[in-house]
């Protein structure tokens, strides 16, 4: 074995340290600008999704899973229900 063969990462085991912005989307509402400068303290603004309804995990701004809130120590935490399989790449 050469040199440059034992520098070479197997498979995808070097990308296991790279960081990714991770986040859970509540819901989206559309509103004019005025109806957003009008925002203020005790405002609510009336989302998308029911409370029932499944939140979407995002890695780097693309939907990767779904799940649901859950209580630990105190945070938020979320409990994945299901994987989303991508167009281009399958089943994550």
């Amino acid at each position: 074995m050469n040199l440059q063969q034992s520098l070479q990462p197997r498979g995808l085991d070097f990308l296991r340290d790279v960081s990714v912005q991770v986040s859970v989307e509540l819901g989206r509402a559309e509103m004019k600008l005025r109806e957003v400068l009008a925002l203020g303290e005790d405002s609510v603004v009336v989302l998308d999704k029911l409370t029932d309804e499944l939140l979407d995990v995002l890695v780097n701004g693309k939907v990767i899973a779904r799940g649901e809130i859950v209580p630990e120590g105190g945070r938020f935490g979320l409990r994945i229900v299901e994987l989303v399989g991508g167009d281009d790449t399958g089943a994550v």
